[in-house]
């Protein structure tokens, strides 16, 4: 019954955010919406959701009973020139670990909130908990319906067909969290799509109504997960400014810049006003480079688009790449002093456990390594970041910006590592910029030789699994009927006694293998997997 409760409170918000014209407030301006989590350490948890006015003293109200949500903790009410809505946000500290919480927030509309207690988290897995468990990855995701990717936009979906965004609410009991690195929304597209007659044509000095119309539609429909699942993200390039650095009306001969964004609409400045990431609890910079610790595994996102340090010019800042060598492109950034990320990452990287944490994942929005598609590939990033990751073993790095999906082989300087996924001495790869958004998936232009597997023909989105300390597990889930589309599993041997396990449930650790255990101990694994999820079903 909670679940019919909860998809109808969903659809409600949703439906109210949508039929309201842009730039008109609802009827209840206080009344929260996109509600968004975030972790805060292993024992804390961010709260953030939106309002079409300022909340003084926003609260959240939570406890471990949903009859008693007796505690509370309170936040801050923030917004910025040009945005519709104001972003509020709560950091709750003092939290068990691995405990689900239920919640709820100033102005919720309902009767006994004791009763109902709309929204559930749960809290971080403390590091050194080798429990098995899954996390689900989704980059360049935008807007799904009538305002965004839909049957009469150009991507690949029929009537038929699950959005990614309706897969990944279908199968959130099934993940701990939901990392989106970069491309949210993609409301910098307002003036393409239509300029192609695909949106309402609205006057320039007023296409920061379209661009706020389709970020809170974004959110709204997100509002099911991110309710309840944290919602870990990180900077891409759309991110930057209200137009993506420029768009060209080839009809009537006009090219915009970024001139066109009014006060507000650059600089990422809705990203850092709407998210916060735990950059307080790493030592990171705002949501652009944070690190948490979730069980077994140490996740880093970084930053892509600016602060590549080194006298490195970062694709969006100032005559980065995303702009003609005499253009100033989106002229964003920097966010921190010279090399800070650089000597943050260093710092973050050699102060891990891996005793505790022996997996680490690393995400930014650009791939380091794809097939070639027009300025896709950044190559910036690998001079600035890849000596690093080799340097402290980094296992995966995962990235999206060009819209396909491409697993590759682990890589060092440009080659395959030769040991393939059988305990590589090179971090593996992955590219998935296929989640989904209004101009479809992109050619594939390119066959390197570390390409393992591409396909751009569907849209869908990435499912980790950590088993252990030794094995974890990529696969591509496709959206539109949750079918698994290509799986790889990659053994590391990160020498963790068994003696380390802490983990507190009865799924016991399978027994890790030394140097000498083949592809086959991979394959082993993930039948024993299958087959315990097969008997669970049945």
């Amino acid at each position: 019954m909670r679940s019919i409760i909860l998809g109808a409170l969903a659809l409600a918000s949703s439906v109210l955010a949508q039929i309201n014209v842009p730039g008109v407030v609802p009827i209840n301006p206080a009344e929260p919406l996109q509600h968004h989590l975030a972790y805060a350490g292993v024992t804390g948890m961010t709260v953030s959701w939106n309002t079409y006015e300022e909340i003084s003293n926003p609260t959240v109200y939570y406890g471990t009973d949903s009859w008693d949500l007796s505690s509370y903790a309170t936040g801050e009410s923030v917004t910025y020139p040009t945005s519709l809505t104001w972003s509020n946000h709560v950091k709750i500290t003092g939290l068990k670990p691995n405990t689900q919480y239920y919640y709820i927030v100033s102005n919720t509309n309902c009767y006994n909130c004791s009763e109902l207690a709309p929204y559930t988290f749960t809290t971080a897995r403390v590091a050194g908990d080798r429990t098995p468990y899954t996390v689900a990855v989704t980059i360049d995701l935008g807007v799904m319906g009538d305002l965004g990717l839909s049957t009469t936009s150009k991507g690949p979906i029929t009537s038929n067909d699950q959005t990614t965004i309706q897969s990944l609410a279908r199968y959130m009991d099934g993940f701990d969290f939901l990392w989106h690195p970069g491309d949210i929304a993609y409301a910098d597209y307002w003036l393409k799509e239509q300029i192609q007659s695909y949106l309402p044509a609205v006057p320039i000095d007023e296409g920061y109504k379209m661009y706020n119309r389709l970020l809170n539609t974004f959110y709204d429909e997100l509002q099911p997960i991110t309710a309840q699942k944290p919602y870990m993200v990180g900077p891409g390039n759309h991110e930057a400014n209200c137009d993506n650095g420029g768009t060209t009306d080839k009809v009537n001969n006009i090219t915009y810049t970024v001139d066109i964004c009014m006060e507000g609409q650059r600089n990422f400045t809705g990203f850092t006003n709407h998210f916060r990431m735990p950059s307080a609890e790493s030592g990171g910079v705002e949501n652009f480079w944070y690190s948490f610790d979730h069980g077994m595994v140490h996740f880093v996102q970084i930053d892509t688009e600016t602060d590549l340090g080194n006298g490195i010019v970062g694709p969006d800042e100032a005559y980065g790449s995303e702009g003609d060598f005499d253009t100033i492109g989106q002229d964003a950034g920097p966010f921190g002093t010279k090399n800070q990320q650089m000597n943050w990452l260093t710092k973050d990287l050699a102060s891990v456990d891996r005793t505790k944490t022996p997996w680490i994942v690393v995400s930014g929005h650009r791939p380091f390594y794809a097939a070639s598609h027009e300025n896709g590939r950044c190559d910036e990033c690998v001079t600035a970041f890849e000596p690093i990751l080799l340097k402290y073993n980094v296992d995966l790095v995962l990235a999206g910006h060009v819209h396909f999906y491409e697993r590759n082989a682990p890589i060092a300087n440009g080659t395959a590592d030769p040991n393939e996924l059988n305990n590589p001495s090179a971090p593996w790869y992955i590219m998935n910029g296929a989640a989904g958004h209004y101009d479809g998936l992109d050619p594939i232009e390119g066959n390197p030789d570390y390409i393992r597997y591409v396909q751009n023909s569907t849209y869908g989105w990435s499912k980790l699994t950590f088993h252990n300390c030794t094995h974890m597990t990529h696969e591509f889930v496709i959206s539109g009927n949750g079918t698994v589309l290509d799986t790889a599993t990659l053994y590391k041997n990160h020498g963790c006694p068994m003696s380390n396990y802490t983990g507190t449930n009865s799924s016991a650790p399978i027994t890790d293998h030394n140097g000498s255990a083949s592809l086959k101990a991979s394959a082993a694994l993930f039948a024993v997997v299958l087959a315990t999820a097969l008997m669970i079903a049945l």
